[in-house]
């Protein structure tokens, strides 16, 4: 029972803790806009006061009706009118209030919008391959609206709110201090509903955005991957996966609702405590000639002003909880760990020439699986280098490592005799053109597509790259040509004709050095032919790197690396490894047993 205790405190520590850290980070945002913040203050400031100074007048006026007969009209219609005033200062300064939190919100927002999409592209790709996208979407778009809800709501209410407590404690007080004890003294009830409330609906409203953002992550995959859903009749597994986690997220959404929900009732009964006793002990008062009727009236007024703002208040601690909770996500997203910056005074590649050489390489992905060990090879300029063996003996990991994607963990990759991680990221990746078997095309045009590499390019340049990717035939065909709008990845194109774009791209650019994952994975035989005299004339003079489970593809290559359980096994020129009978010769012969 104790442990269960201490456990329990535990977590109530450290959920406080986070909702400290997000709340000064909100803060540290805000602090941007502290001249908008300082004229919403003054601007909730004067709301307050001339929200309180018409009750006065409108005591004032109570009392200038003296008795049947005996109405002093022109007092009345004097009050009247500054009674106008105040009102319609106070609608004006409301007004600007509102715009100057609109403002704040906003900004705020958009700054973290940015920031946490700017942290996306700085953040590893490990970081990346360990989240669900669905979720990291969630993040930036659904927890950053629902965060910007409850800034707003904490903006609107929560300084007005204060400062009418405070304002009407003081006017209360100078009009009759015992009528305003009455008031202090029920007042802590208030607090304690406050602190029921806001201490059950954090986690709560966190589980909550937690559970949204696995739903649009399924979401998310499942629309992507809609035809092989469809393929393997998966789709009655998929709704009741989606069906599960709805069921969860109905089930924490109640429960953050009912809490939140009870602010509102819990809150109008402590009013109702404080208007009645205010009332109550005021007519004893009056009746003893302590207080006219008029001020009477006017403290009930005050005491229903008072106890609003404590409603109010109550559902922006709720509304806060939330965006707290929200906040917290984004902003562990933000303050996610980036990857290691290019070195001060780093080199910046240019003109590669293409020697690559891998010295001890050791890499795994996860610590106690080792993967890569003692990799060693060394490429002269211009050499087709490939890369063959089993599926997932480590090929395209070398790929990930040559790109610098993942970092090794000991040893060394060397570009022209420089080790890549003193070499400047941007320059290392664009000194080397990129074909994987998974295709990627941005929402554009098909000529926006292939001039991702090489923005510059010419319309000829652009053509030409296409007709030597053998894409020119079919683009022609499509209802635009080369003004064709697809949309993400290339919508109705077939998984062929996106590896064409893909290998057009390549083709623009001609870097230094060359990698071709699988890149004809997705192409007939007889376009692959076509294909392969393309490369084999972009690799001219150009380091290569090719990756093949098709061995009929790499005959020609310079060395083939034989790859098994991340280890080296054979190393040789085609005909040299079919003499040696092993591995590789396994491999050949029982594609072309035949």
């Amino acid at each position: 029972m104790a442990a269960d205790n201490k456990t329990t405190k535990m977590n109530e520590q450290r959920k406080g803790s986070g909702q400290m850290a997000a709340l000064r980070q909100v803060l540290t945002y805000i602090r941007r806009y502290w001249f908008m913040v300082g004229v919403s203050l003054v601007l909730a400031a004067l709301t307050v006061v001339l929200t309180l100074y018409v009750p006065i007048l409108t005591g004032d006026a109570v009392d200038l009706l003296i008795g049947k007969g005996e109405v002093d009209f022109p007092g009345v219609f004097s009050i009247m009118k500054k009674i106008g005033i105040a009102m319609a200062v106070t609608a004006l300064a409301q007004w600007l209030m509102n715009t100057c939190n609109n403002h704040i919100t906003y900004h705020v927002v958009k700054d973290i919008r940015e920031d946490a999409f700017h942290r996306l592209g700085q953040l590893p790709l490990k970081y990346l391959d360990a989240q669900a996208y669905g979720d990291i979407v969630s993040r930036v778009v659904a927890d950053v609206d629902t965060f910007a809800d409850g800034l707003l709501m904490g903006f609107t209410q929560l300084f007005t709110g204060v400062l009418t407590i405070g304002g009407t404690l003081i006017f209360m007080m100078a009009t009759n201090v015992p009528i305003a004890l009455v008031v202090v003294c029920i007042t802590p009830v208030s607090f304690l509903v406050a602190r029921f409330i806001a201490t059950r609906t954090f986690s709560m409203f966190k589980l909550q955005s937690e559970t949204r953002g696995e739903q649009t992550s399924l979401i998310e995959e499942m629309v992507g991957s809609q035809k092989i859903v469809k393929t393997f009749s998966r789709e009655k597994a998929v709704r009741e996966q989606f069906a599960e986690i709805n069921g969860r997220l109905e089930k924490c959404s109640l429960k953050a609702i009912f809490f939140s929900s009870i602010t509102n009732p819990a809150t109008r009964f402590v009013n109702s405590l404080v208007y009645a006793g205010v009332g109550i002990f005021g007519a004893f008062v009056a009746i003893r000639g302590g207080i006219s009727v008029g001020r009477l009236s006017c403290f009930l007024s005050y005491a229903n002003q008072y106890t609003k703002p404590f409603n109010e208040i109550s559902g922006v601690v709720t509304e806060l909880q939330n965006a707290l909770a929200c906040a917290g996500r984004i902003f562990a997203l933000i303050d996610e760990e980036p990857q290691v910056p290019d070195k001060e005074g780093a080199r910046v590649l240019t003109d590669a020439q293409g020697n690559v050489a891998l010295e001890g390489v050791h890499f795994s992905y996860v610590p106690d699986r080792k993967l890569i060990e003692n990799f060693n090879l060394e490429v002269r300029p211009g050499q087709r280098v490939a890369i063959v063996g089993p599926t997932g003996c480590g090929k395209t990991t070398v790929i990930n490592l040559l790109m610098r994607f993942y970092d090794v963990d000991s040893g060394a990759i060397k570009v022209d005799g420089t080790d890549i991680r003193n070499i400047t990221r941007g320059s290392l990746r664009t000194s080397y053109g990129m074909v994987l078997q998974e295709t990627w095309l941005r929402a554009g045009t098909i000529r926006d597509n292939i001039r991702m590499g090489k923005p510059e390019a010419s319309e000829e340049e652009v053509i030409q790259a296409a007709k030597e990717a053998h894409a020119h035939s079919f683009i022609k065909r499509l209802p635009n040509g080369y003004d064709t709008v697809i949309t993400e990845d290339g919508g109705s194109l077939s998984q062929g004709q996106k590896q064409l774009l893909c290998i057009a791209r390549v083709m623009l650019c001609l870097p230094p050095m060359l990698i071709l994952d699988e890149a004809t994975s997705s192409i007939d035989t007889r376009t692959e032919i076509k294909i392969q005299n393309a490369f084999a004339r972009m690799m001219e003079g150009r380091t290569s790197f090719i990756v093949a489970h098709r061995l009929s593809t790499i005959r020609e290559a310079d060395i083939i690396l034989v790859m098994k359980d991340g280890n080296i096994i054979e190393q040789g020129n085609h005909e040299t490894l079919l003499a040696q009978k092993g591995f590789y010769a396994t491999l050949y012969n029982s594609q072309f047993a035949g």
